[in-house]
């Protein structure tokens, strides 16, 4: 059998039937039913694969299209899962968690995953704190061309960071107060990189998203290019899709 199965997701049945879809290492996809369960797997050719961007992104393609096609409702397995017999799906997932997963098809159906990530420029928003703040901008005027004592240093630098932090708050709070009642869920997740300053999933009904993205759009032209918004309209669920 070599390595196993890999898995990609769990549909409720019927599930996935009949579709043309590539796996990792170029193998095809199969769908597999066991009671009330299907999941997507293709042959493992590897023991263990590396999480580098083209399998990630290969793993995603699996169950985004599968979803294109028309099967919405899915759990998507954590990147990386091989198992070598379907029995050991059925004792150490299916008999001990079955009901839990059934409840979260229940959660999902009819709704998607969407999520928005804010990036902006921290030299130029420290430009435009220091324009915009008299007070903080004579303070460090005042102290130019002068020997600082170490107290003074940092006092000025937090002062500084403080406002910064308040202006990025300010940002966030805008989005939540327009986004967060068009969600049923929302997951706030760590940035990615030291400029995005926002990252956030919002699991919405499905149909509702054209609105949900007119409205990321209106944001976007509210804050007049200050941010760079990345709105990512169709993934799968993977931030509510945990098991607890």
């Amino acid at each position: 059998m070599g390595f196993g199965y890999y898995l990609y997701g769990i549909f409720p049945a019927p599930g996935p039937n009949h579709l043309v879809l590539t796996g990792l290492d170029k193998q095809p996809v199969h769908s597999h039913a066991i009671d009330d369960f299907v999941f997507l797997y293709s042959e493992a050719q590897q023991e263990r694969y590396l999480a580098s961007r083209k399998n990630l992104l290969g793993h995603e393609r699996v169950l985004e299209e599968a979803m294109d096609h028309g099967y919405r409702t899915l759990l998507p397995l954590q990147f990386g899962l091989i198992i070598e017999t379907w029995a050991a799906v059925q004792q150490q997932l299916l008999e001990p968690q079955g009901d839990q997963l059934r409840q979260l098809f229940d959660r999902l159906d009819g709704r998607r995953e969407v999520g928005v990530k804010i990036t902006w420029e921290p030299d130029r928003e420290l430009e435009m704190l220091m324009a915009e703040n008299a007070s903080l901008r004579e303070e460090r005027d005042s102290l130019e061309g002068k020997t600082l004592s170490m107290d003074e240093i940092v006092r000025i630098g937090q002062a500084i960071e403080q406002a910064m932090e308040s202006r990025k708050e300010n940002v966030i709070e805008e989005f939540r107060t327009v986004m967060n009642p068009l969600a049923v869920a929302i997951a706030e997740n760590d940035p990615l990189t030291e400029s995005m300053i926002y990252n956030a999933a919002y699991l919405i009904p499905w149909d509702t998203e054209p609105s949900f993205g007119e409205k990321v759009e209106s944001l976007d032209h509210h804050f007049e290019g200050r941010l760079k918004i990345r709105y990512n309209n169709f993934t799968a669920p993977f931030n509510f899709a945990q098991l607890e």
